[in-house]
């Protein structure tokens, strides 16, 4: 294989462990894809809530995760949650549990530092309950390093790396790629990062590199991630994808079956910038998505530098196409070589974090991990390295997830999807501010003093809650600053140093972090007119579909005083409710199980304004 031109290298990964990771994309519709027997069919007790901020819960043990996506995620209204890697790993003789184990695999089984394979499946369980999806942490290129002497994992798998024997997955010495039939290089090193051959069939960091060429390995590999979906994991992150060859990858994801929500599993791999031809990012494109370092790399520079240049931030700037990238502030490695910002950056990484929910560029990762003082240190964990559970109070773990500004930013961004960038304004230097289409607006100060300023906002006029100190209240109101629109759509609104003010919607369509609708206004006519909701949802059994709005005849937004529709000409569910005569008013469809759970549609309110007089019907398709 002949090594391809560049003047840049392919950037070596950090010291130890790094195998990097890549996110799988979402993709095209792969042949022979069969869903594992043991789950065909199987009814689901949720639907996901159809967003797609993903919030990557850095090593947090099964039980926090589940946790989380209960009481976060799902009410904030985040899709997806990335984990750890599920399989079980080596465990290190010198116990200091460093985070990287975790990227040396010795099993496929789901037993691991972070719980067992029964709190695995009740993990994803409990997200899906939510409607949140559950994105797995896949490393798939390599298995433990054939440096390591330590034969003891965390899940009690047999395995020696030396000899490269791994018993309870069935790789022996053929399953690994060698010097010289595959690697040119003795030892198994890579010397040439432009070099495809070395990168892809030579050792990353004497990480025992896997021979994906082989049908056998493919089929375990491709095994391993089909229990995850069985148990209902939605998607991967790809660890060093850049090191297993692009006809590799594609063979193995043929083998993986669709998700039980349904679809192909979404993919985002892990591509560190460098190199052209088959190295390039944009040659792994064809699996999936890639994840963008460039784009977090650029957006330190902006916030250490002037934010104004943002105006045209995207791929101008050298980043693969929006669709095609898995964005972010920082991840676990990045945070540790402080090439990005991090959370040892305080109000500037909060504020990035704002501007990469708001800006809507690829799909956006909220980074959630723990503290460190050295680059190895483990998370939080026992005597035997098992991860405990996250506190977020304790002070050593970062729930950048939580932070109130950027996690009703999730709802600002689910609101915001498909609008255009409008209403720009800068002042040259750490203060911009904009619209996506009329459905929110952003001001941000990474400035040194508070600025006041009039801003055209895109909005309709009323008054909003600025979500990024508080949240609109059940009742009405806001439990913090509100801020008024006039009929214009401008807005005199004071942003803090190194802070933001963020407003959207015009009515509550979830149950916190969401705009509270303005006051209703009186009817012009007198009488009521007959509306009719038709609305075409699927659902499985012991759901059933409600309408909810703004004004009393459609509940007041309470979930508790929505309209059930009926399911005689299902899948249209219908219902005919006396709607005051020429008033606006806004709705959504709700679903509720047997348990009483809400599952929201996505995306903005729905407006419509009722006739003067007689009736009418709504069409509507579940969002």
């Amino acid at each position: 294989m002949s090594a391809p031109t560049s003047p840049a290298p392919c950037a070596p990964p950090l010291t130890r462990r790094r195998a990097s990771a890549t996110l799988l994309a979402a993709g095209a519709l792969l042949a022979g894809a069969i869903l594992p027997v043991a789950f065909q069919g199987t009814a689901q007790a949720a639907t996901a809530n159809g967003g797609d901020v993903i919030a990557n819960l850095f090593e947090w043990n099964w039980k926090s995760v589940g946790q989380e996506c209960t009481t976060v995620l799902g009410p904030k209204g985040y899709g997806a949650v990335q984990v750890a890697p599920p399989g079980d790993s080596i465990r290190l003789g010198n116990g200091t549990h460093p985070w990287w184990d975790v990227y040396q695999p010795v099993g496929y089984d789901l037993n691991s530092r972070m719980g067992t394979e029964a709190q695995f499946a009740a993990m994803v369980t409990a997200c899906h309950n939510a409607g949140v999806k559950v994105y797995a942490d896949a490393v798939i290129n390599h298995t433990a390093g054939a440096n390591q002497t330590s034969t003891d994992s965390y899940g009690g798998a047999g395995f020696n790396p030396s000899a490269y024997s791994y018993g309870s997955i069935g790789y022996d010495r053929s399953s690994f790629h060698d010097y010289p039939a595959n690697c040119p290089n003795a030892g198994n090193t890579i010397n040439d990062w432009n070099s495809a051959q070395q990168v892809q069939e030579c050792q990353l960091v004497s990480l025992s590199d896997l021979y994906t060429e082989k049908d056998d390995v493919r089929s375990k590999i491709a095994g391993y991630l089909n229990k995850l979906v069985g148990y209902g994991v939605d998607g991967f992150r790809v660890d060093a994808a850049k090191h297993i060859a692009q006809a590799d990858m594609a063979a193995i994801l043929g083998k993986v079956g669709d998700t039980r929500w349904g679809g192909r599993p979404y993919v985002y791999q892990e591509v560190i910038p460098g190199g052209t031809g088959q190295l390039a990012p944009s040659a792994f494109e064809g699996n999936g998505s890639v994840l963008e370092f460039t784009y977090a790399h650029k957006l330190k520079d902006q916030f250490n530098g002037s934010i104004a240049n943002l105006r045209t931030f995207g791929q101008s700037w050298g980043l693969e196409p929006s669709d095609k990238s898995a964005v972010m502030v920082t991840n676990h490695d990045l945070e540790r070589d402080n090439s990005t910002l991090n959370y040892k950056d305080g109000s500037k990484y909060v504020l990035a974090h704002i501007f990469e929910l708001a800006w809507g560029y690829g799909t956006p990762q909220v980074h959630s991990g723990f503290r460190f003082t050295n680059g190895d240190d483990s998370p939080p964990a026992d005597a035997g390295g098992h991860v405990t559970d996250t506190d977020c109070s304790s002070g050593a773990w970062t729930c950048t997830d939580r932070d109130q500004g950027i996690a009703n930013m999730v709802g600002w961004h689910n609101a915001a999807k498909g609008q255009g960038v409008a209403n720009w304004w800068d002042n040259g230097g750490n203060a911009i501010a904009f619209s996506r289409g009329k459905a929110a607006w952003v001001a941000i100060n990474n400035g040194g003093s508070a600025l006041t300023q009039t801003f055209s906002t895109g909005l309709a006029a009323g008054t909003y809650c600025d979500v990024i100190h508080g949240a609109p209240a059940t009742s009405g109101g806001c439990s913090g600053p509100a801020v008024t629109v006039t009929s214009s759509g401008q807005a005199t609104v004071t942003v803090g140093a190194g802070d933001a003010v963020a407003l959207y919607g015009t009515g509550t369509s979830c149950t916190s972090g969401c705009p509270t609708p303005p006051p209703t206004p009186s009817p012009t006519t007198s009488g009521t007119v007959a509306e009719t909701f038709h609305e075409t949802k699927s659902t499985v059994w012991g759901q059933n579909v409600y309408v909810v709005g703004s004004i009393p005849a459609l509940g007041n937004w309470d979930p508790n005083t929505a309209v059930a529709l009926s399911s005689a000409s299902y899948p249209v569910w219908s219902a005919t409710v006396g709607i005051p005569a020429s008033t606006r008013f806004e709705y959504k469809y709700i679903v509720k199980d047997g348990s009483g759970n809400v599952t929201w549609e996505s995306g903005a309110n729905r407006v419509h304004t009722a006739a003067a007089s007689g009736s009418e019907t709504l069409d509507d398709t579940w969002k």
